[in-house]
C-alpha cells in the first residue's frame, strides 16, 4: 500500500495563506496493508517552500507533524458519487417559486443555469422534499403560546404513532424509486440536554417538573441528572427512527437533519475580539455524542445562512469555511451503517438572500458560500427561500432577475469549474478538495493572476483528489481491488 499525506503550514502566522509563504510536508509512506500505525513504514521526505532564513522551524514543524496521532492514521473515506446526477457541485433549488410561473407567468429558466429543480419548481418532488415539525409523523414539541404539542416533549411523545403515521406519510408522498434529496427539518429541540438554551430552555424546565413530579424526594442535582439521561434518550429515540423508517420506505434518498452537524461559531454584532470563524470549543464533544445521528444519516445538511451585517466581509467565509470543515470531519468519521462505505455527502443549505430579509447576495456573497462550499470538497448547496420570494409579481420579477443577471451565471461558471478540476485532476472519479482549508483558494483557476491560462496547473497545485467509491490514487486513476473482482 502507498499513501501520499500532503499537508500546508502557512508560514509563522501568515493569516492570508499565499503561495509564497506555504511549506508543503509531502510524506511518502510505504507498508504493506497489514501494518498499522507507523512501525514498519518507509518514510520519505520532500520540504518544499522559501525557508531559507528559518530551517530550524521547518524540522520543528516536521518534528510536529511526525508526533502527531493523526499522520495518515485514517485517510478520507472514498465520497459519495455525484449527486442526483449533478457532477461534481449540484445545486439544488428548495424554493417555493411555483407560484411565479403558475400565477404571474414569470418563468425563472433554472434549468438554463444547471440548477436542479422539482417538476414545474414544486416545492416537494422527486430531485427535492422538506418535511417541516408537521409534516411528518407526530413530533413532540412545545408551542410559542406553551401548548404541549404531540406530548410536548420527547419524554411524552408516542413514538410508535409517530413512526405509523410517518411511514403512510411517506408512501404517499415519495415514489418507491424516489432517490433525491429529502430533508427533516426540526428546529423546535435539539437531541443534546446542554444546547437547549435560550428560548429552548423550556425543555429542560418541563423535563425537570416531569422528574420532580414522579420523584419530589430527589434533590436538584438528581432531578437535572435524571431529566437529562431521560430527554436525550427519547430525544435520540425520536430522530434515530425518523430516519431508519424514512429509510425502510424510500432507501435511495438522501435523508438528514436541517442544520446537522452544528458548530456554534456564530458571528457576534458586539464582539471585540478578532473573530475567527472557529467552531465552539465543545463542538467536537457534542458531535462526537452523536455518532449515532450520523451513522443513520444520508446526508448532511449543515446550515450557512449569512447574516446582513456580513455582507461582503471575508469573515463571512471563515464562518462558512468551519461549519463546513466539522460537517466534513463528521462526514468521514462516522459513514452510514448501509455498509457502502463511503462518507455522506455534505449539502449545506444557503439562501440567496440574508437572514430576515429580501436584500440578495453580490457574487463576493456567493462566493463566500456556494464557491468555499466546492472548494472544500461538498457534494454540493441546497438553496432555500420561504413563501416571501414569490409573494408578488413584482417579486418574482425581481427574483428573476437576479437568477438571469447574478445566481445563475454564477452557478454555470462554478459548476463548469468543479467540473473541470474533478477530470483534470481526479480523472473524472473524484471531487476536488482545497489542499489546505484556510489558504482561501476557489475553482475559479481565472481567480489567480499567477496561473494564467493553465488550469491543470492550478488545479494540481492547490487542490486534492476525494475519490468516489470504487476508485483510489492520489488522483482516483486506480480502481480499488473490491470493485475489479465484482466487475470480474
Amino acid at each position: 500500500m502507498k499513501t501520499t499525506c500532503c499537508v500546508y503550514i502557512p508560514h509563522q502566522s501568515v493569516s492570508r495563506c499565499r503561495a509564497e509563504c506555504e511549506i508543503a510536508l509531502l510524506i511518502t509512506l510505504e507498508a504493506h496493508s497489514e501494518v498499522s500505525g507507523l512501525s514498519g513504514f518507509r518514510l520519505s521526505l520532500r520540504v518544499e517552500g522559501h525557508f531559507s532564513r528559518r530551517p530550524a522551524m521547518v524540522l520543528s514543524l516536521l518534528l510536529v507533524f511526525l508526533m502527531s496521532s493523526s499522520l495518515c492514521a485514517s485517510l478520507p473515506p472514498p465520497a459519495a458519487g455525484p449527486v442526483l446526477r449533478g457532477g461534481a457541485f449540484v445545486v439544488v433549488w428548495n424554493m417555493p417559486t411555483a407560484k411565479c410561473q403558475k400565477r404571474y407567468d414569470v418563468q425563472l429558466d433554472l434549468e438554463d443555469f444547471g440548477i436542479v429543480e422539482n417538476p414545474k419548481q414544486h416545492f416537494q418532488g422527486e430531485k427535492m422534499t422538506i418535511f417541516y415539525r408537521d409534516r411528518l409523523g407526530k413530533y413532540p414539541y412545545l408551542s410559542r403560546d406553551g401548548r404541549e404539542v404531540n406530548g410536548g416533549i420527547p419524554q411524552l411523545g408516542d413514538l410508535s404513532a409517530h413512526l405509523s403515521l410517518t411511514g403512510s406519510q411517506l408512501s404517499r408522498l415519495l415514489r418507491p424509486s424516489f432517490s433525491g434529496v429529502a430533508v427533516i427539518d426540526w428546529e423546535e429541540w435539539q437531541p443534546l440536554w446542554e444546547n437547549n438554551f435560550d428560548t429552548k430552555m423550556k425543555y429542560r424546565m418541563l423535563s425537570k417538573l416531569l422528574v420532580r413530579q414522579e420523584r419530589p424526594e430527589l434533590s436538584e442535582t438528581e432531578v437535572t441528572l435524571l431529566a437529562k439521561q431521560a430527554f436525550e434518550k427519547s430525544a435520540r429515540m425520536f430522530m434515530e427512527e425518523t430516519l431508519r423508517e424514512a429509510l425502510r420506505h424510500r432507501p435511495r434518498g438522501l435523508w438528514g437533519f436541517y442544520g446537522f452537524p452544528y458548530c456554534f461559531n456564530k458571528h457576534k454584532r458586539n464582539s471585540d475580539e478578532s473573530y475567527t470563524g472557529r467552531c465552539h470549543s465543545g463542538t467536537r464533544r457534542h458531535n462526537e455524542q452523536l455518532s449515532w445521528l450520523w451513522t443513520q444519516s444520508t446526508a448532511l445538511f449543515p446550515s450557512i445562512y449569512l447574516p446582513q451585517r456580513l455582507a461582503g466581509s471575508a469573515d463571512a467565509a471563515l464562518m462558512v469555511r468551519h461549519r463546513l470543515l466539522e460537517a466534513l470531519r463528521v462526514a468521514s468519521l462516522w459513514r452510514h451503517s448501509n455498509g457502502t462505505g463511503h462518507a455522506s455527502p455534505v449539502l449545506p443549505y444557503a439562501r440567496l438572500a440574508f437572514t430576515h430579509s429580501l436584500n440578495f447576495l453580490n457574487k463576493t456573497d456567493l462566493e463566500h458560500t456556494l464557491g468555499e462550499s466546492a472548494a472544500l470538497g461538498a457534494a454540493g448547496v441546497v438553496l432555500w427561500g420561504d413563501l416571501k420570494f414569490a409573494k408578488s409579481e413584482q417579486q418574482c420579477l425581481i427574483l428573476k432577475d437576479y437568477v438571469h443577471n447574478v445566481l445563475g451565471p454564477f452557478v454555470r461558471s462554478l459548476r463548469s469549474d468543479t467540473q473541470s478540476c474533478s477530470i483534470q485532476r481526479c480523472h473524472s472519479n473524484g471531487r476536488c478538495v482545497r489542499k489546505h482549508a484556510a489558504c482561501g483558494h476557489s475553482l475559479s483557476p481565472a481567480a489567480d493572476a499567477s496561473s494564467g491560462s493553465d488550469s491543470s496547473k492550478y488545479f494540481h497545485r492547490h487542490f486534492m483528489c476525494q475519490c468516489y467509491a470504487g476508485f483510489t490514487g492520489k488522483d482516483c486513476d486506480e480502481e480499488e481491488e473490491e470493485s475489479r473482482e465484482e466487475d470480474d
